[in-house]
């Protein structure tokens, strides 16, 4: 099936092991007797010694640099003649083309597959192999565009863990890349609202990646769309300064999200909330910007600079979908559902007001003219959230500011009245404890009304033809009575 890995100590650290297993090679007539690892130079030209088979598989090849018969003979300081043994280091194939450090042949001879090596050696880094029999797969949990989520048990520990699985139908390099920045950003953050990568499993033969995670019961989503439960204020306060906490780690680290949405933000039975899913993150230099897509954040939540096809920004992006988030919790819905990029800024418009006439200059895209609203919408976030508390108000007008520089920081909302005032934060081990509910199960119930309507609807319309038949049935046979005829109806 694969091998799993998951955060242990450095490849460099099980040098030891792997020079013993080369070395249990070694000792074939066709192969070398002396091996040294050689992991500071590329191996330039060489010829095949001998290959590493593990189960069945070629692993590795065993090549020294080229040199003139079996060794150069020299002359040391004693006037002794030696023979200068050949540097051998550990590659990913045979034969001609591309051959990779000494330190991504390690990384395969300690069971990584060479396309992950070779593309995301550094993302994987510094961690060892389990054996992937030791997971047993229960059922999906998820579902996205370019992954699927499964909930599973560690047999080791009886613990319950989340797989992420990415397939790579082609092994493009670049979709491998795409994973290895995922894996990478979350190696770089350490934080209790920000979900731990545990693991990887790889499958050589499906060409597919499982990520490892720890497993929540429930997200936003699934609970907030759930008729059985009502958020109180204290509770609504304390995910979203779990919220913020996170983002403000991520963002202190150089990390932009990019996807925040409730279906992203996992909450365990102890009421810990987690940022999750980081397909779409990216590192950020706020005193050096790069270019940067704008095509990423889901639709409802994407800031109105994205949407005009912006591509120098920075934390605002997050802080925009934050406040689409706060909203969320009190009105129970999505508050901007657009279902086209220029219905969503329209929505956008119509809730947060035109942006100034500064704002469509410093745009400077093809954008600016073609989704200019025609006339100019007033701001009324106050007058839509009339019914909540002021100090909320204030922070969905903060987060939910057209211009990116007015939505502040995820440190600077943490400081707001609206976690200072009455009612406060609550704990999050005082929170209700709830069945499981995720997005998928908001969809399945939603899924399950849709067919009941639909089916209703047509037990309604097949009685309603039924009756209209035999009306129009009974017209015909008395407009057209005959003493030897009779109408059947079926």
């Amino acid at each position: 099936m694969g091998c799993l890995y998951s955060k242990g100590s450095a490849v460099e650290d099980s040098r030891e092991g792997v020079t013993k297993k080369l070395q249990s090679y070694s000792r074939r007539p066709s192969e070398l007797n002396v091996l040294r690892l050689n992991s500071s130079r590329r191996v330039e030209e060489g010829r095949v010694k001998g290959v590493l088979i593990d189960g069945g598989h070629v692993k590795g090849s065993l090549i020294d640099k080229k040199t003139s018969g079996s060794g150069k003979l020299y002359v040391d300081h004693d006037g002794k003649k030696k023979i200068e043994k050949p540097e051998l280091a550990v590659v990913d194939h045979i034969g001609p083309g591309r051959i990779p450090k000494a330190t991504e042949g390690e990384q395969v001879a300690a069971g990584w597959p060479a396309w992950l090596s070779s593309v995301a050696g550094e993302a994987i880094k510094g961690w060892i192999p389990r054996s992937a029999n030791t997971f047993e797969k229960l059922h999906k949990i998820g579902q996205g565009t370019y992954s699927t989520v499964y909930k599973a048990r560690d047999a080791i520990n009886q613990k319950f863990v989340a797989l992420k699985k990415v397939r790579f139908d082609n092994l493009d390099p670049e979709s491998v890349k795409f994973m290895a920045r995922e894996i990478h950003v979350l190696r770089r953050l350490d934080h209790p609202n920000i979900i731990k990568l545990e693991g990887l499993i790889t499958s050589q033969m499906s060409r597919s990646l499982y990520l490892v995670f720890e497993y929540m019961e429930h997200d936003l989503t699934g609970l907030a769309s759930n008729p059985d439960i009502k958020f109180s204020e204290p509770q609504m306060k304390c995910y979203m300064k779990q919220l913020l906490s996170g983002l403000d780690h991520c963002h202190s680290h150089g990390v932009l999200h990019r996807d925040i949405k409730g279906s992203n933000l996992l909450i365990d039975n102890n009421g810990l909330l987690k940022i999750a899913d980081f397909g779409l993150a990216n590192s950020f230099d706020p005193h050096h910007s790069v270019p940067l897509t704008s095509r990423v954040v889901t639709l409802w939540y994407r800031p109105p600079e994205l949407l005009l096809g912006a591509n120098h920004y920075g934390v605002a992006v997050d802080l925009w979908s934050t406040g689409c988030i706060l909203g969320e919790l009190y009105t129970g819905r999505p508050i901007l559902p657009g279902k086209t990029e220029v219905e969503q800024l329209h929505r956008i418009f119509k809730l947060c007001g035109s942006p100034s006439d500064d704002y469509w200059l410093k745009l400077r895209s093809s954008h600016s003219t073609v989704f200019r609203p025609p006339h100019h919408y007033r701001r009324c976030i106050a007058d839509t959230f009339k019914d909540y508390s002021s100090t909320a108000v204030r922070l969905i007008e903060t987060l939910l500011s057209v211009e990116p520089a007015h939505r502040g920081t995820a440190a600077a909302a943490l400081k707001s009245e609206f976690f200072t005032s009455e009612p406060l934060p609550c704990d999050p081990s005082s929170l209700p404890k709830y069945p499981p509910s995720k997005e998928i199960d908001a969809k399945l119930r939603d899924e399950a009304r849709r067919q009941g309507a639909v089916g209703g609807r047509e037990q309604k319309v097949a009685s309603g033809a039924r009756q209209d038949k035999g009306v129009r049935a009974n017209v015909t046979a008395k407009d057209n009575a005959d003493p030897g005829l009779s109408v059947q109806v079926i």
